[in-house]
């Protein structure tokens, strides 16, 4: 087995060849290549949250679309079983440690032995920013070049770098409820982006006339409401992942086209969703499709330069399972990570 530490993933996993794994992926799972339950999740009584995500994943259909597209990504060989476990920490941010901590365990595919365990973190961040460069691509217009970050953590950074392999970001601006974060995070885009990012003191100033906003906080209750984004943006929803938490007030997510990553999670778990139809501005059957099946061909996506796109992320443990395949069969090629042996007979 092979033990990948954060910085071998992200020298491993290029952003870019990330955002067409999961184009891949979300084809995938569309096309019902993937077997995966809604994660089970463990809570104790002061905040913390374990959650298991297992999940199968076949290789594309060869008669489907994911060679047609991306003929680069060897997508046969990134299949199998694998497992995601993320503990959420909400005292660690005061510590200076990630809030989400945890493993992706990768199996071989013909013996089942454990083939790579991997900083399921570094994995996220990666993944996550990536899955929704994929969703834009496929729903923002083709022109759309002005980036709106709401949030200044890791997945703000990730998602700079994400955005700007699929559109060509010519402005971007942060809002962060802590103002030290966001100017942490211009610093951080000016000396290893060579970009830079302006500040903004409000919501409403950080996303006017964006075309791209993502929504990147730990939010509890709404950050972004109707009035504040103009008609033709499309939207990431990506900072809460359960039932009873938001980041986008029911009157926005009222006035959007909407598209997920998996119907089955955004039903459980999309809180944007479930409490904006719990208001009644909303109804959960009218999500307009999942992504893969937008990058599939099998529905339209955006239906004018003037709609308002949102794509819901929740993510899917087929996208670490994907990414997971990848950086292994990458680290065993290039002598990276730590070897451990693991033979499976006790001895």
């Amino acid at each position: 087995m092979i033990v990948i530490d954060g910085a071998t993933v992200r020298r491993l996993l290029p952003m870019a060849d990330a955002v067409d794994l999961m184009r891949d992926t979300f084809r995938r799972y569309s096309a019902g290549r993937v077997v995966q339950p809604v994660r089970h999740m463990v809570r104790s009584p002061t905040g913390e949250v374990l959650a298991v995500m297992p999940a199968h994943v076949a290789a594309p259909d060869p008669r489907g679309s994911a060679a047609q597209h991306d003929p680069g990504v060897a997508a046969e060989s990134y299949a199998g079983y694998g497992l995601k476990t993320v503990l959420i920490k909400p005292d660690n941010a005061a510590r200076g440690l990630p809030v989400h901590v945890g493993l992706v365990l990768i199996f071989d595919p013909e013996t089942g032995l454990p083939a790579a365990l991997i900083d399921a973190a570094a994995l996220t961040a990666i993944r996550t920013a990536a899955a929704s460069a994929a969703a834009t691509d496929a729903l923002a217009r083709p022109d759309a070049a002005v980036l709106a970050l709401l949030g200044a953590g890791v997945q703000a950074r990730s998602h700079l770098r994400a955005i700007g392999a699929v559109r060509p970001v010519k402005e971007v601006r942060v809002w962060n409820h802590r103002p030290a974060s966001a100017r942490a995070l211009a610093d951080w885009a000016r000396d290893q982006l060579d970009l830079d990012v302006t500040i903004a003191d409000t919501v409403p100033a950080a996303v006017a006339d964006a075309d791209v906003i993502c929504t990147v906080t730990a939010a509890c209750e709404p950050v972004l409401t109707a009035a504040s984004v103009a008609a033709g943006a499309h939207i990431n929803a990506v900072g809460s992942s359960f039932a009873h938490r938001r980041e986008l007030a029911g009157d926005l997510v009222g006035r959007c086209a909407v598209f997920v990553d998996s119907h089955e999670s955004a039903r459980a778990e999309a809180g944007d969703l479930l409490l904006a139809a719990r208001e009644g501005h909303f109804r959960i059957e009218a999500v307009r499709a999942e992504v893969g099946e937008v990058l599939r061909g099998d529905h339209p996506g955006r239906s004018s330069v003037e709609e308002i796109t949102l794509f819901k992320s929740l993510g899917l443990a087929a996208q670490d399972v994907v990414a997971g395949f990848a950086v292994y069969q990458r680290a065993a090629l290039t002598d990276a990570g730590e070897r451990v042996e693991m033979r499976g007979d006790g001895s």
